[in-house]
């Protein structure tokens, strides 16, 4: 819908109810410039409730007592440490969806940010660092919970929804006032919040001519450059959002050391890391030679998904080198393999007469 056609809806709606013309011309006023930014129109709370398919007053609790409205659970990251989890319960998830997909998502993020975005993948964020001098990464400290709730209003309040939807949005996007680590909206809205800092590092970057990407919490620079120069910018640019540097995962990378890019290898094409790529092969190996059963009940590997999860993992690698001949034919010998059980399993269930 235009804004004309919504203008005339909205004029003759509001004339029925005994709007005045000063009130209608207020909400017109405010929902053209809504328009602008091309996000839809919230009065209020009510309207809010409306437009997400649930009551006010659920809107109300889960904003002020947020902590009843998720479950917490850990992962274990790659180097074995656990990560905290808060996922949102069925229904605040559902709103934050649609917040994502109706506010947020029509927002634009900065070029240079790599993760987050709907039909940007992984080698987006690898290809500009290939076969470059120096390859530097820098790792921010708890990424998501560095973000407060303040920092969230605002980029509501920019869109130029009022104060009262501002603080009520950014508090169904928040748990104990910042971003949790499990909500549907915290990636896009961390996007949003480092546009500026995204902005102010890629203009530093233009100048001395290095590369720069980001892919989430992951910055990356590649060229030839004084390194120090660059991380006294980056560290003065993000400290103004609250944020800080990991410097146990800063790493100076030369062509003859392994240049990684948010785990990938960059040296000369982008390509898995050795060790992964190895347990691949290694698995491959053994169930060519005795089988994938036999091949589980040796490594006790009781996952029930363990082919798909393969698959995955192939798969993953050859999103980063489509023309990896050896992983082209393991994808191939594992969807047929595949093929092969989902029959097996088609047979033996009986009929129903």
């Amino acid at each position: 819908m235009d804004f004309t056609k919504y203008k005339d809806d909205f004029t003759t709606e509001a004339t029925k109810k005994g709007l005045s013309n000063r009130n209608i011309q207020h909400c017109l006023a405010y929902a053209g410039v809504l328009f602008s930014h091309n996000v839809p129109v919230i009065y209020n709370p009510s309207h809010l409730s409306e437009l997400v398919g649930y009551k006010k007053e659920y809107l109300k609790k889960a904003a002020l007592h947020t902590s009843y409205y998720y479950r917490d659970f850990e992962i274990t990251k790659k180097n074995g440490k656990k990560r905290p989890i808060s996922e949102p319960l069925p229904s605040l998830k559902e709103i934050q969806i649609w917040i994502l997909k109706n506010i947020l998502e029509n927002v634009p993020v900065s070029p240079f940010a790599k993760a987050y975005k709907p039909k940007t993948s992984l080698i987006e964020n690898l290809k500009f660092h290939k076969n470059q001098p120096k390859v530097f990464t820098l790792d921010l400290e708890n990424f998501f919970l560095s973000i407060k709730i303040e920092t969230v209003e605002k980029v509501f309040l920019e869109l130029d929804y009022s104060k009262m939807v501002s603080n009520l949005l950014a508090k169904l996007c928040t748990r104990d006032n910042a971003l949790p680590q499990g909500a549907p909206t915290s990636p896009y809205l961390s996007n949003l919040i480092f546009n500026e800092a995204d902005a102010i590092i890629s203009d530093f970057c233009k100048k001395e001519k290095i590369r720069y990407t980001r892919y989430a919490d992951d910055l990356s620079f590649s060229g030839n450059f004084d390194e120090n120069g660059l991380l006294d910018k980056v560290t003065d640019t993000i400290e103004n959002l609250n944020l800080h540097i990991n410097k146990s995962k800063t790493k100076l990378m030369t062509p003859n050391t392994r240049q990684t890019v948010t785990g990938i290898v960059v040296n000369d094409k982008p390509q898995v890391v050795f060790h992964k790529r190895n347990e691949l092969r290694q698995a491959m190996y053994y169930i060519k030679k005795f089988g994938f059963d036999e091949h589980r009940v040796y490594k006790e590997i009781n996952q029930a998904n363990y082919l798909e999860h393969l698959l995955g993992k192939i798969n993953f690698v050859l999103q980063i080198n489509q023309k990896d001949t050896e992983f082209i034919d393991y994808k191939a010998f594992l969807i047929d393999l595949k093929k092969k059980q989902d029959s097996k399993v088609k047979k033996s269930v009986p009929l129903l007469v």
